[in-house]
């Protein structure tokens, strides 16, 4: 299953060609465009925001449902409106549209002798709301819009496959620093060892047996002991493994994986902090910043993923 972006972008238009004989009113006129586009950017869930002409807004619940099929996290903006001459031009009611008008102001004005008449403008507004108008954009703009819907999800489908690939490259790079931290531990606390020792040795020379042997040396091999819990990290090496191992799965496996892996990286930088702070050496500091500046590139990138 393929990994999908939140970011995205895909427009498109379609110009109607004129209504067939006997059919006048019920398509959009020739020479008028519809113009739609999608975009959307990364968000903790799906929301949805519409800016459409006044043409076009009784159509926002068929959208809204077209929409939330296909997509399932992600801010997204849809706009769509009408251009062309004929959008913007005075549209002649027909006389079926007027006999009704006529009709409903004369039964108002029996019951309210005092309203007033209608005037052009608002003769032309209602008219152009009426059922019976040329603006039928319903089928032709959710054909348009699942156009251009199915150009998105391949276009987030593309940025997706772009950052698994480098979510992989960047777990190897943290399978890589592991690998060199982890023989760093034996090594320094033997060194540490070694210099407890020579501290025994220094300490019995001092005291001129004032000290017995024994006990100092217990004391030198306890420090040694302590100083080798305090800086082991097999337990946070053995968690970062297992979490580039899930990781590594849910990149494979694909689908909406964006919320677990961003849980994920939170404990990997919870592991490479440990790291850092059981340091007891320049090169396992170095390996420990290494770690996080390639976790917060995944952070950065995991947090596009739906």
């Amino acid at each position: 299953m393929p990994v999908y972006s939140m970011t995205g972008y895909a427009s498109a238009q379609h110009s109607p060609g004129s209504a067939p004989a006997g059919q006048e009113g019920t398509r959009p006129s020739a020479g008028m465009r519809l113009g739609l586009e999608i975009r959307s950017v990364n968000s903790r869930f799906l929301d949805l925001s519409f800016r459409l002409g006044e043409e076009l807004r009784a159509h926002e619940p068929a959208l809204r449902e077209l929409i939330s099929g296909r997509i399932k996290r992600g801010k997204v903006e849809v706009r769509a409106g009408v251009e062309g001459a004929a959008a913007d031009a005075v549209r002649e009611p027909t006389l079926r549209v007027l006999q009704r008008l006529g009709a409903v102001q004369d039964t108002v004005r029996t019951w309210l002798p005092d309203a007033q008449a209608l005037s052009v403008g608002e003769i032309l507004r209602l008219a152009s709301a009426d059922d019976g108008g040329s603006t039928d954009w319903g089928e032709p703009l959710l054909a348009l819009a699942t156009q251009v819907l199915g150009d998105l999800v391949a276009a987030r489908e593309r940025e997706g496959g772009r950052l698994a690939k480098m979510l992989l490259s960047h777990l190897a790079q943290l399978r890589g620093l592991a690998e060199q931290a982890r023989p760093l531990i034996p090594q320094l606390v033997e060194q540490q060892r070694q210099r407890f020792l020579e501290r025994w040795k220094e300490a019995m020379a001092l005291t001129e047996g004032a000290a017995t042997p024994e006990a100092a040396q217990d004391r030198a091999l306890t420090e040694a002991t302590a100083f080798a819990i305090r800086i082991d990290v097999a337990e946070e090496l053995t968690r970062l493994a297992a979490h580039l191992d899930e990781i590594e799965r849910l990149v494979k496996k694909g689908g909406e994986i964006g919320k677990r892996l961003d849980f994920l990286i939170q404990e990997l930088h919870r592991e490479a902090n440990t790291l850092g702070s059981k340091s007891a050496a320049l090169e396992l500091t170095r390996i420990s910043v290494d770690m996080k500046v390639l976790i917060e590139q995944m952070r950065e990138q995991v947090q596009n993923l739906e």
